[in-house]
């Protein structure tokens, strides 16, 4: 997988629910700071708790709301009131509802703010791997406003709600996303990233950027500081080892 320009980050430390859990990402080297506005995640924030954590975050480090399912009209509400500097649409596609489905009309609706969209590899090896994301990113952008950086993050279970998307501790097949070759923008890897094995998954997929949940929580929502910084530590070595 050929590397691109700099992505939007390098390592997002994602479902943050709480002000030093922000401050201990920022300190580790983090550069971004994913915090969750769907129902039912164990991670969601009102925008009132998420305004107080976007504003420690400081200058340089992205705030990313992360959504399933929102119009394209609540989205731009929240990233007023919260002071977001991306949003992450993580909805499926195609979706068993419109609560979990994010189509490319509502990243073309978002023009004038940098979307990154997470997707899921498909049955098909090789290429096909990613034609569905091929797809939707073709679309947004020929509807005026592409996403910035594409995020493979693993499927969640059979049937399930936007409540169990990201976070789950699943993974990705790395060499899988490999072998599907690259996309018009940017590639990033979620999915079970812990400090133990984020190198590998960088090494093995050739993603640009990393975003871990679950793999540096206590328990959901809440972060343990020690392994945030394990985990940068590592992600940033890999990435060292891979420019130089």
């Amino acid at each position: 997988m050929a590397m691109h320009a700099r992505p939007l980050f390098r390592v997002k430390i994602c479902g943050v629910t709480r002000i030093d859990d922000a401050r201990h990402a920022v300190a580790a080297g983090a550069d971004a700071i994913g915090l969750n506005f769907v129902p039912g995640s164990p991670r969601c924030l009102g925008s009132g708790e998420a305004a107080a954590i976007a504003a420690v975050i400081p200058r340089g480090v992205l705030r990313v709301g992360v959504f399933v399912g929102t119009p394209a009209a609540a989205i731009r509400g929240i990233v007023a009131a919260v002071g977001l500097d991306a949003v992450q649409l993580h909805g499926q596609w195609p979706a068993d509802t419109e609560a979990t489905a994010d189509p490319p009309d509502t990243c073309a609706a978002l023009a004038g703010i940098p979307v990154i969209r997470a997707v899921r590899l498909g049955t098909g090896t090789g290429p096909a791997a990613l034609d569905g994301a091929r797809e939707w990113v073709r679309q947004a952008a020929a509807l005026g406003h592409g996403p910035s950086l594409v995020l493979v993050d693993a499927s969640p279970p059979a049937g399930a709600g936007a409540a169990a998307f990201g976070g789950s501790g699943r993974t990705v097949d790395w060499p899988a996303l490999r072998a599907a070759g690259g996309l018009a923008v940017p590639i990033g890897i979620a999915g079970g990233l812990r400090p133990d094995n984020v190198a590998r998954a960088i090494t093995e997929s050739g993603a640009v950027a990393v975003d871990t949940a679950s793999g540096v929580e206590v328990t959901p929502g809440v972060k343990d500081a020690a392994a945030v910084r394990r985990f940068v530590e590592a992600a940033r070595e890999a990435f060292s080892r891979l420019s130089s």
